[in-house]
């Protein structure tokens, strides 16, 4: 036996049959009135128990009324359009109350189904109610008529107010006209449940999965950028170490050996200014590698090599660096050198005594600040959150900082009022490194 095949889903845009459309409308009214009694009782308890503390998780709970109200929404939704609706939460990274909370109160769909709660709490279902309730009461008058008429005892019924109805053939008729009626007036409903349907989805839908996979993307791609930039500082600072630092030692003790020998002149001035250069040369050579990539972050971690900085600072440096465990090595490397050009920066221009690095690792950031005593009125480049436009000495340094720093996702903020103390402080991200490379 042939079975006729099921005819394809509607598009969102479709409008739905009178009696889906009726029934969407009618059963947003009870659902309306709770949502408006549960979100007055919570603000209310809420706010004159606030004080007590335990008016806060009422506070709490109403901030996070909108999910268990959408969560429904999107299943009532099916009545008048079969495409459904997807969940925009995503899954705690960890299990327990508390990180479910934490990841629902950093979800921006959180705060969208909150003004949902509220605008079908106080606008939506009044109007549906009107919608239908004016439906209703003309069909439901004109089909009562007789019954009315019935109930009276005196021979005649009001009808809808407007007119007396004194006989039984007339009663039948106004019932006949209310149920020619009926269908006609249900018909505008579709369109009242349709332009209802776009605003649930324009509030509820979560966004658009295209160009969150394209952001997710972006993202990607970038750090594996940032990565490969790294890697190949790792390789140019290798290849300067066992090539041609290398190299340089050789011929540098070549050269002692050979001034050793006691070389007539001019033979023996050729070879000792040769020797000189070459030691001149090595000493830059060193200097160029640490500056690349220093072997000490690689070994030690962040806390290590900035405290080596300090003590090659020719100003006295404090550090109180707080970071419990190896952070990604982007981040290490990125804070480790602007932590260095902030220290070049107050050797060079301040006239600091002393500095002070201080910074600490706590709820996913790494906040970092290099505070001195100089003279202050430092500024940045443009582009930079500080308190001025133009760079000391305009140079373009730490603009470069900021660039590195904004890879990450962090940013970099300079206080350095006239007179000081310059406040030079970077904040950024910083995931535990699971693995390093």
């Amino acid at each position: 036996m042939l079975t006729p095949s099921p005819s394809p889903p509607s598009s969102p845009g479709s409008t739905p049959t009178p009696l889906r459309a009726a029934l969407y409308l009618l059963t947003s009214v009870p659902l309306g009135v709770l949502t408006l009694v549960a979100l007055l009782l919570l603000a209310g308890a809420g706010s004159a128990l606030a004080v007590l503390v335990i008016g806060v998780p009422l506070l709490l709970t109403l901030v996070l009324s909108g999910i268990p109200l959408a969560a429904l929404e999107r299943r009532r939704l099916r009545l008048i359009d079969p495409v459904a609706l997807a969940d925009p939460h995503r899954e705690p990274p960890a299990p327990g109350l508390a990180s479910w909370l934490r990841t629902r109160l950093q979800e921006r769909c959180t705060w969208r189904e909150l003004a949902y709660a509220l605008l079908f709490a106080f606008v939506l279902w009044p109007l549906e109610a009107l919608a239908v309730g004016t439906v209703l009461l003309v069909c439901g008058g004109l089909i009562g008529t007789p019954v009315m008429m019935a109930v009276g005892g005196d021979g005649e019924a009001r009808v809808l107010k407007l007119w007396l109805a004194d006989s039984w053939p007339e009663a039948f008729t106004v019932l006949v006209a209310g149920v020619v009626l009926l269908p006609l007036l249900t018909w505008p409903l579709r369109f009242v449940a349709r332009g209802r349907a776009v605003v649930t989805r324009a509030l509820l839908s979560p966004p658009d999965s295209a160009l969150d996979s394209r952001i997710a993307e972006l993202d990607r791609s970038r750090m594996r950028l940032v990565d490969a930039f790294e890697a190949e500082r790792r390789r140019i600072e290798r290849d300067l170490h066992d090539g041609a630092q290398q190299r340089l030692v050789a011929l540098s003790m070549t050269l002692g050996l050979a001034r050793l020998e006691k070389p007539a002149e001019p033979l023996g001035g050729l070879l000792e200014r040769a020797h000189e250069e070459a030691s001149a040369a090595l000493v830059e050579i060193r200097e160029l590698i640490h500056g690349i990539h220093p072997h000490l972050l690689t070994d030690r971690g962040l806390v290590a090599a900035v405290e080596d900085l300090a003590d090659r600072s020719p100003i006295p440096v404090d550090v109180r660096l707080t970071v419990p465990d190896r952070l990604l090595e982007a981040v290490e490397t990125a804070v480790y050198f602007a932590v260095s050009e902030a220290l070049t920066n107050v050797a060079k221009h301040s006239g600091a005594t002393r500095v002070t690095v201080t910074g600490e690792a706590a709820h996913g950031r790494l906040t970092v600040a290099v505070e001195d005593d100089g003279r202050g009125g430092a500024v940045t480049a443009p582009g930079t959150d500080t308190d001025t436009d133009t760079d000391v000495g305009g140079g373009t340094g730490l603009q470069g900082v900021a660039d590195r720093l904004s890879v990450l996702g962090g940013a970099l903020l300079m206080s350095s009022p006239p007179g000081g103390p310059t406040v030079f402080r970077l904040e950024v991200p910083c995931p535990p490194a699971d693995s390093r490379t």
